[in-house]
């Protein structure tokens, strides 16, 4: 249903995370737009480097897609993980409102601090959280990245009523 959060699982050990939205679509971080020539380069990183290609161009764009138009490696399971992350789930309205403010906004990709799982954990919960780095204590805030996206909502809401 909407809201939940959308894991796919790489055989690795490493997932890509993003947020339903009903109707068959997910809003994920995806690789940012891109010319001839970086199309070429980011074809050539995901053949070398099948997960996690993409990222190391580090540009993002968060995206409305049909799940099935997620770019993930063979193998990889699609889950719906509601249960990975401790914390309250906020109403759907607010869920919207912070989708609606980052989706397709570009975004620079920082694996410790600003990453799929911190977007689609502050979409659904308003606080951004990674569990999957090592090392890392689990549901902690990633303070940085929960500022980032409440910064651009907080904007987009001013820019709506002002020209409401």
């Amino acid at each position: 249903q909407f809201g939940d959060l959308i894991e796919f699982a790489y055989p690795i050990g490493y997932s890509h995370w993003g947020v339903y939205d009903e109707d068959g679509f997910v809003v994920h971080f995806a690789v940012a737009d891109q010319g001839t020539l970086m199309t070429k380069v980011s074809s050539y990183l995901q053949a070398a480097f099948p997960l996690c290609g993409d990222l190391l161009l580090g540009q993002t764009k968060i995206r409305r897609v049909p799940l099935d138009q997620v770019t993930v490696p063979h193998g990889a399971h699609i889950l719906v993980s509601n249960n990975r992350h401790s914390g309250k789930p906020s109403s759907a309205e607010q869920m919207r409102k912070r989708r609606d403010a980052l989706l397709d906004k570009q975004f620079g990709y920082k694996l410790l601090t600003f990453n799929c799982e911190h977007f689609a954990t502050f979409v659904r919960y308003g606080r951004a959280v990674c569990n999957q780095l090592p090392g890392r204590a689990k549901n902690k805030e990633c303070e940085e990245a929960t500022e980032k996206f409440e910064e651009l909502v907080d904007t987009d809401s001013i820019t709506r009523e002002l020209f409401r």
